[in-house]
């Protein structure tokens, strides 16, 4: 059975969870899972806007990095997730083209989750599924901060 792309986009709560939500089903049914995360500090939330141009080349040198050992140790597993990576792209922290290249590239078996804010066309047009979370109410347009537990 081949693996196939998922995209979950969108201004809206929930890409993530969405993501780790198949995470956990893969893992139930004893399939091995990766996942990897861009633009977070695995603590909280998104990395500040980086603001001095060193930063921002070792946060794209990083994440080059960090996209090149997904795939590489893809081979292993039978899900692999990566998450913010669509921001990281649109950010212009990571090389579209290679993430692309490395999708036309990846195990047939391996299905792959991309999560982020503004996917490009041709990551939608790659994708086997594009999930769109879409914000109508949120907390936070009344002042309330991110929750530990439920925001992050």
């Amino acid at each position: 059975m081949p693996g196939l792309i998922h995209i979950y986009c969108g201004d809206g709560k929930g890409k993530t969870t969405a993501a780790i939500g198949l995470a956990v089903r893969c893992a139930g049914s004893g399939r091995k899972v990766l996942i990897l995360q861009f633009l977070k500090d695995g603590k909280s939330s998104e990395f500040a806007s980086l603001s001095h141009a060193e930063e921002k080349q070792e946060a794209a040198a990083y994440y080059a990095s960090l996209l090149e050992d997904a795939f590489f140790r893809a081979g292993g597993f039978d899900l692999l997730i990566l998450d913010e990576v669509l921001g990281a792209c649109a950010a212009g922290l990571l090389d579209e083209s290679r993430l692309l290249s490395l999708l036309d590239g990846k195990p047939e078996p391996l299905e792959i989750v991309l999560t982020g804010r503004g996917p490009s066309q041709a990551l939608q047009e790659r994708a086997d599924y594009v999930t769109e979370m879409k914000m109508v109410k949120h907390p936070f347009q009344r002042g309330v901060s991110a929750r530990e537990g439920i925001e992050y």
